[in-house]
């Protein structure tokens, strides 16, 4: 499955990735089925955020009561890799929950897609449109 994504939406990744560094920057992927149309950022409050992230748990819930009150669904989170690596880490392959959701990585100037399945996390190709 391909994704696509607002071309605001990944310039908007890319720039907070960019912006956060050196440490990571986190948050939601928002929109319908396989298409992303915004973000929702989220505070990392992990304790070591030059290397790990955690999705602020308000943020989170937010998004879960305005998805059910007719708001954008909740596609994947997404966060940055200050290292450079575009790939899932370690870390990201022991935190995932295996539940389908599309994982977005920012390295630099680089946003790669993934889906976290049982089997583990699969790349996903995407498409930028206007907007």
């Amino acid at each position: 499955m391909s994704l696509v994504i607002k071309s605001l939406v990944l310039d908007s990744l890319i720039s907070e990735g960019q912006d956060a560094a050196p440490h990571e920057c986190c948050g939601l992927l928002l929109g319908e089925g396989n298409i992303i149309t915004a973000i929702q950022r989220a505070g990392n409050i992990h304790p070591v955020p030059q290397t790990h992230f955690e999705i602020d748990p308000a943020v989170l819930i937010n998004a879960h009561k305005a998805q059910r009150s007719g708001g954008l669904a909740i596609v994947g989170y997404y966060h940055s890799h200050p290292n450079g690596l575009t790939a899932p880490s370690e870390t990201d392959a022991a935190m995932a929950a295996a539940d389908g959701k599309v994982w977005a990585i920012i390295a630099g100037d680089t946003v790669t897609f993934w889906r976290d399945e049982k089997s583990g996390f699969t790349a996903l190709s995407y498409t930028v449109t206007e907007g």
